[in-house]
């Protein structure tokens, strides 16, 4: 059985459901301050609780013979974390680290980490490898990366896999699933609810970057490219445990991405250029290639079929 901490949101709830649709026998573990019990897959089990909670986290571990965890569970707003560091620190990693403990003391052999790019910072490399300089600008960023420091030491002294993926970018859907975060702050959704007629205009952080339209370049990867780099995680060779980027390779600015939006929708997206967001970095591109080599991952979407799966997903859901 695999233990998706996080599974009740929207990229746990996808590997999950992916995960149950090559067989495997999941328990989701989700507290639901963030998640939906909606999106938890049918036939999952769900175990409501905070993955700072040891006594119910060792319970769950000795009642389900549970081989892996793929741990999603955290506070993932860079602006929130500027103003409360300390929520960040507690809930991304001093609870992860009690969550590693507790399979590491039940025999779990296996854990695969949502990281991010944040832990790169203002990186002046593009596209940015998994040896780029990490020098976080955000204690989201930074409580990242303090925890993938964690899992290196337990792979060190006690011989755990691990498999943490840097995610770039996470955006799209399935025919079931995809982006319900409360409040909204990614760019797509945001974006598609403007042509949706649910919001009256987006706002463009910053004008000046230096980048080539003066608008933030990040990779765009499909959820679903990104679950299938989990479950390929799952099955690797222990010995390839380490820190994987999870990208396309090529960056879109804000301005791409709207223009994008227009075009699939059909529909005018009114955008206002705002002040930029402290701790956002100009530029983040994945060099994916230790990935594509040591683990045989290979994205099957682009820009234009992702936002459209968005689209897909808001107009199935939301009417527009």
């Amino acid at each position: 059985m695999i233990l998706v901490t996080g599974g009740a949101g929207y990229i746990g709830g996808i590997v999950a459901e992916r995960l149950i649709d090559q067989g495997k026998e999941v328990v989701v573990y989700d507290n639901l301050s963030h998640g939906h019990r909606d999106v938890v897959p049918s036939a999952a089990v769900f175990e409501q609780a905070d993955i700072g909670d040891r006594e119910t986290l060792r319970k769950i571990l000795q009642h389900y013979p549970i081989q892996a965890v793929m741990h999603f569970a955290a506070d993932a707003l860079v602006g929130e974390s500027m103003q409360n560091p300390g929520q960040y620190f507690r809930n991304n990693l001093s609870s992860s680290i009690a969550l590693l403990e507790e399979a590491q003391r039940a025999g779990v052999g296996r854990f695969i980490f949502s990281s991010s790019c944040a832990i790169f910072g203002n990186c002046n490399a593009s596209p940015i490898a998994e040896n780029a300089p990490t020098d976080p600008i955000s204690p989201y960023g930074e409580s990242k990366l303090g925890f993938e420091k964690v899992l290196g030491w337990f792979h060190r002294i006690h011989g755990m896999a691990y498999f943490c993926l840097r995610y770039f970018n996470a955006c799209g859907a399935t025919e079931a699933r995809g982006e319900r975060h409360d409040p909204e702050t990614h760019l797509i959704p945001l974006v598609l609810n403007v042509a949706a007629g649910l919001s009256e205009t987006i706002q463009v952080f910053g004008g000046d970057y230096p980048t080539p339209d003066g608008s933030c370049i990040r990779d765009y990867i499909h959820v679903v490219d990104l679950a299938d780099a989990h479950i390929l995680a799952l099955e690797a060779d222990p010995g390839l445990s380490g820190c994987y980027n999870v990208g396309t390779g090529q960056g879109s600015s804000v301005w791409d991405v709207i223009a994008v939006a227009r075009r699939i929708t059909g529909r005018p997206i009114r955008e206002t250029v705002v002040a930029p967001r402290p701790g956002d970095p100009p530029e983040l591109v994945a060099d994916a290639t230790k990935i594509r080599q040591r683990l045989g991952w290979r994205p099957q979407n682009d820009l234009e079929s992702t936002v459209r799966s968005a689209w897909e997903f808001n107009r199935r859901n939301r009417r527009a």
